[in-house]
């Protein structure tokens, strides 16, 4: 077998064997396997003897990846069991044309033969497979057999054979049962037709036409070819030229080869040429088999038109054509498939489908495989190339594929649907009732939506014509504040379902359960057209149809026939019938009087409004053998431009000649007087048309060319060789002609007009239009197009539908610019969207905190912030709120808030504690309010390196170090003055420069300087110890108010000024350097003077100091670990200035006595 070509549709699948090397060689049995898809179609799969095929199911690149279950069907319904159908394990289906033991399985074709389809189904849904026709190859007899021929030299002869089967025979022919060699003279066509031109004697013999294909092999009869010497034939010389095979009528798939023949008999032998009858030239790609006949080996549509065979009589004028007319079919091709979607609950979904082939392909849409109704939210607009879907739900998730299809073929396309349910949405109402209150409103009530309420920012109602197909499904937006409506407008005696959806800022809820309600009736909106004739002088029968649903309002119970004279309009008699009859007879009438009758119709409401009043006379009681009756049963079928009247023979037709038929305009009630006119009341004259005579055996006849929405009177007369009978009268109204429509209109509508957005929250927008003001197509409804203001992504692009002039669109994002276009949709038939309108949504609270918070602490006191903006602002920031607290248990209200601009984005929060835990958290505000704050983020300020405050320990420590400083002291001064006056102090003397002294900057710091010298007398002695003295205790009075204070002592470089500390009071950087107290963040630094000359620009140019640094010299390891204490520096300085090495290292040994009571 062989696979075929399945790409052109109508492609065919021959099981066939590629090559036959001699009669009578027998099949090898194959198996081909043919792939199912949602493409081109429909397949044909041909079944020869022996021969197997696999039906694979190919919608795997249609269901998403997804691996599908795949179920089999036949013919539309369950694939029966037998042993030539067998489902393969990977869901493929095997078929098989094995043969029984006996060599014979007469059910084989019946349990093989059908069309095949698949169904793969997906967790995303059900997309169903194009249908493979599967056939077993069959070969039937020779419907034509050659015929014998003679044939003079250089003519042509013909032979043709025809023979039906499935796969299409390959005819070959034998002459001489041998097969005819490969000569250029020799032309075997395609639909078994063999031409052998220019006749030679050795022609002569058997030929035979041979059919083959995978069923079998057929033998024509033979047909002798006689060949006559040139002019012993009766000369045909002078004839006309003869067309002996004249081109036919052909119509192929496009892709397939077809023959137009053409052979002409004359003598000399005729030129043949072809031509198109439109005048355009041949395609260049039709070439010329043999002399005369045209071979097109790949027809195209442009192929298609009709073709003249033209053959002229060598030097003559004589000529002969024949025409036939080549049409080229093309499968469908979908042009333009749906794409995949994806859309939240209660939105709107549109797939556009275009196909494209001759002829023009219909469309029909499928849903999950089965095929899709219309109904009020599913509409098939534009032909069926749009299927839109309004008020989603979950159920209309799954696979929708449009299917183009005409004579050629078959084309499919899917796309799936998706559903997007959001958390936190509102359930659907509940409780939804409609209660009817006149036969034209309903009152439909609900209850809020159990999960979700508060959220709630309205409800949309639908409602549609709960019986029918294709109804027109109408919403309705209302506020949140109220849960019922009245809905108004309705038609009479109608069912209607309702259902109810709620919105919140998230979504659409699911739609509610539906609610059913049949309007009250009304009185009927017209009156019965009826007919009046007299059986006989004192009776007139009513006659009329009823009244159609449309006009009825309801059920008709009873009619009201109301009567009386013509001149005596107040005496007016009436009567009841039941609303099951449609005739009555008013009995006891007057003869050869004129009658006015009227009738009207009622329902369980009442009557309607009655008809208009119509004249009838009696009969007179005189010459009553003479005058026709009435004819019976008189009824008019109204339309639009036509009215069908059809009757009964009056009692006793064998005295009637024939029918007169009268008819008129009627404008307003006209008023006949009584009088001895003719038996029909009126005279011909008075009748617009008429009479029209009609033979006695017609019983119906139609007038035509008549005005729509027309008020008529119609009357049909007797009549008989002596005078005209009685009349039969009617009268009513033709149809109204219709708002213009598809049928007339020229074009697709024109877009809505004043066309207006209002923002009427956060999240919703209203969009209101007006009907287009030019257009004469009947705007049916109208499909919105919005989408995010300059985003030109299609998923983005959401549609609604709605059937009126407004909509309200919620499910917006706040503070969002919008743009809105609308399109105007005729009965099938698509306007373009108008010019686009935009909008945006009113800001709201900030959806989202501002986002990346860092926090860094600086000082010990002080933490920097720096955050990012929210990514949802829904408006513009005005201000962010920070809130800090040390206990995070603390309520929200009783947290630190501190607030800055919109614009900013870090601040530093000041006033904290060192080596503090806090929590910090964010948010934002909008001139709508506050958003949600961040979560909680923490950070701990840095820790001091000097106590902020003194304890007990500490007050103790240093009283005891005072004292046993000052005892330290006294000591030093008793062992010096028992040295005497000449005892150096230590150190290297030098004179003591004029007003040396201890000038503090300020309390926040402290700068010691003093360099030493030499004393040359007792008293001079005795002063040095007294201000030494002085400054320890100054010294100590500064570390106490310091203490006290919140700051802390600090001892800085930036403390010192240029007058608190001049190059006169520094030793030179090569001599012992001057100690300065330390800072908080540094250690010891000690200064000496820089040399003469030293340019100012050689200074560090981050400090700028007024002195050079130098590095302290050594010291022993104990000193080091003592002076590496506030107490212990202090001491080492005024010990080592005032009073020398010796008695710092006493005071030294103090303070490690000292050191454990708290003086660090």
């Amino acid at each position: 077998m062989a696979r075929g070509d399945a790409g052109r549709g109508g492609g065919l699948i021959a099981l066939t064997f590629c090559l036959l090397a001699a009669r009578g060689e027998q099949p090898l049995p194959r198996k081909t396997t043919v792939s199912l898809s949602c493409g081109a179609g429909p397949l044909q799969v041909i079944l020869g003897p022996e021969q197997a095929t696999v039906l694979d199911c190919g919608l795997g690149a249609a269901t998403a990846g997804h691996p599908p279950s795949v179920t089999w069907s036949k013919d539309g319904g369950v694939l029966p069991e037998h042993n030539h159908l067998r489902l393969l394990p990977n869901g493929s289906l095997w078929l098989s044309q094995l043969p029984t033991p006996d060599g014979t399985d007469p059910g084989a074709s019946e349990v093989i033969e059908g069309s095949y389809s698949c169904l793969a189904r997906s967790p995303v849904g059900v997309v169903a497979s194009q249908a493979a026709v599967v056939k077993l190859a069959t070969l039937a007899g020779f419907s034509l057999h050659p015929q014998s021929q003679t044939v003079e030299e250089n003519g042509t002869a013909r032979f043709q054979c025809h023979i039906e089967g499935l796969p299409a025979p390959v005819i070959t022919w034998e002459k001489d049962q041998v097969t005819l060699p490969e000569e250029p003279r020799l032309i075997t066509l395609p639909n078994g037709v063999l031409q052998i031109l220019d006749v030679q004697e050795g022609d002569a013999g058997s030929y035979r036409c041979v059919a083959t294909n995978s069923a079998n092999q057929r033998f024509s009869q033979e047909a002798l070819l006689r060949v006559a010497h040139r002019g012993s034939l009766a000369s045909i010389g002078g004839q006309d030229v003869v067309i002996v095979a004249a081109p036919e009528n052909t119509t192929v798939v496009s892709g397939q080869s077809v023959v137009m023949e053409c052979v002409a008999s004359a003598d000399p032998t005729p030129f043949v040429s072809w031509v198109r009858q439109d005048g355009k030239p041949i395609s260049t790609d039709v070439i010329v088999l043999g002399r005369t006949n045209l071979l097109i080996t790949s027809a195209q549509p442009r192929h298609s038109g009709v073709y003249v065979c033209r053959a002229n009589k060598p030097r003559t004028r004589d000529f002969a054509t024949a025409a036939a007319e080549l049409r080229v079919l093309a499968a469908p091709v979908i042009s333009q498939a749906p794409e995949a979607l994806s859309r939240t609950r209660a939105s709107t979904a549109r797939f556009v489908c275009r196909a494209s082939g001759e002829p023009r392909p219909t469309l029909r849409w499928l849903h999950d495989g089965e095929p899709l109704r219309p109904n009020g939210r599913v509409k098939v607009q534009g032909g069926g190339g749009s299927l839109v879907i309004t008020q989603i739900g979950l159920q209309d998730a799954g696979y929708y594929q449009c299917v183009a299809e005409n004579g050629a073929g078959t084309a499919c396309a899917a796309a799936p649907l998706a559903v997007v349910v959001r958390e936190g949405l509102p359930s659907a109402p509940t409780r939804v009732t409609a209660t009817p209150l006149s036969s034209s409103a309903v009152l439909v009530a609900w209850e809020r939506p159990e999960l979700h309420s508060e959220q709630i920012i309205g409800f949309s109602l639908h409602y549609q014509k709960a019986r029918g197909m294709d109804n027109v499904e109408y919403q309705f937006a209302v506020n949140n504040d109220t849960t019922e409506l009245q809905v108004r407008d309705l038609e009479p005696n109608t069912d209607y379902e309702f259902y109810v959806v709620a919105y919140s800022q998230l979504g659409a809820s699911r739609t509610s359960t539906p609610a059913l309600v049949h309007t009250l009736d009304d009185v009927p909106s017209a009156a019965p057209q009826l007919s009046l004739s007299s059986p006989n002088p004192s009776d007139v029968r009513v006659v009329w149809l009823p009244l159609p649903p449309s006009l009825s309002n309801g059920q008709v119970v009873k009619y009201k026939i109301e009567y009386g004279l013509g001149k005596e309009a107040d005496q007016i008699f009436s009567t009841e019938v039941p609303g099951n009859e449609t005739q009555f007879t008013l009995n006891s009438l007057q003869p050869n009087k004129v009658y006015r009758v009227r009738i009207s119709a009622g329902t369980g409401t009442g009557y309607g409004a009655p008809s208009q009043w119509m004249q009838h006379r009696t009969p007179s009681v005189h010459n009553q053998s003479h005058v026709p009756f009435a004819p019976a049963e008189l009824k008019v079928r109204a339309r639009m431009e036509s009215l069908v009247v059809s009757w009964q023979p009056p009692p006793h037709p064998a005295q009637i000649s024939g029918y007169k038929l009268y008819w008129r305009e009627v404008g307003t009630e006209e008023e006949e007087a009584d009088g001895e006119g003719p038996p029909g009341g009126r005279g011909d004259q008075a009748w617009d048309v008429g009479p029209v005579r009609l033979k006695k055996k017609v019983k119906q006849y139609e007038l035509t060319q008549l005005v729509p929405g027309q008020l008529y009177e119609v009357k049909l007369v007797a009549f008989n060789k002596h005078e005209d009978g009685y009349a039969a009268v009617w009268k009513g109204k033709t149809e109204k002609a219709p708002t213009p429509d598809l049928p007339i209109q020229r074009g697709p509508p024109l877009p809505p007009a004043h066309v207006h957005a209002e923002s009427n929250s956060s999240t919703s927008i209203w969009l209101r239009w007006k009907k287009p003001d030019f257009t004469t197509v009947k705007i049916v409804n109208y499909t919105v197009r919005f989408s995010p203001w300059g985003l030109r992504n299609a998923s983005l692009v959401t549609y609604y539908t709605s059937s009126g002039e407004d909509i309200l669109i919620g499910g917006l994002k706040p503070f969002t610019k919008y743009e809105f276009a609308v399109q105007s949709h005729g009965v099938d038939m698509d306007g373009p969207f108008g010019s686009i309108v935009e909008r945006s949504t009113l800001p709201d609270r900030p959806s989202t905190p501002p986002s990346d918070l860092r926090l860094r602490p600086l000082t010990p006191s002080t933490v920097r912030l720096h955050w990012c903006p929210p990514s949802e602002p829904n408006g513009e920031i005005v201000e962010y709120l920070i809130l800090y607290s040390s206990n995070r248990t603390q309520p929200e209200h009783q947290w630190t808030l501190l607030t800055t601009e919109g614009n900013i984005f870090s601040a530093e929060v000041h006033g904290l504690e060192s080596d503090t835990r806090y929590f910090f958290k964010m948010g934002a505000r909008t001139e709508v309010g506050p958003g949600p704050f961040s979560g909680l983020q923490d950070v701990i300020t840095l820790q001091e390196k000097l106590s902020d405050s003194l304890d007990v320990h500490s007050v103790t420590g240093i009283i005891v170090g005072v004292c046993l400083g000052l005892l330290c002291l006294l000591a030093c001064m008793c062992a010096g003055l028992r040295r005497g006056p000449h005892r150096a102090m230590g150190g290297r003397s030098r004179p003591q420069p004029a007003g040396t002294r201890w000038r503090p900057k300020s309390l926040s710091t402290l700068t010691l300087v003093h360099p030493k010298g030499t004393l040359t007398s007792t008293s001079k002695i005795w002063n040095l110890r007294i201000r030494c003295l002085q400054r320890l205790l100054t010294s100590l009075w500064v570390l106490w108010i310091s203490g006290k204070g919140q700051t802390g002592w600090t001892g800085s470089w930036e403390g010192v000024s240029r007058q608190a500390l001049g190059q006169t009071d520094l030793p030179a950087c090569q001599r012992q350097p001057v100690l300065l107290a330390p800072t908080r963040t540094s250690s010891p630094v000690r200064l000496c003077r820089r040399p003469q000359g030293t340019a100012a620009s050689q200074r560090p140019p981050a400090l700028q100091r007024p002195a050079q640094a130098c590095p302290e010299p050594q010291s022993p390891p104990l000193l080091s670990s003592l002076k590496g204490t506030v107490w212990g520096r202090l001491v080492w300085i005024m010990g080592h200035d005032m009073c020398g090495h010796t008695c710092t290292r006493v005071c030294l040994q103090v303070l490690t006595i000292i050191k454990p009571f708290g003086a660090s």
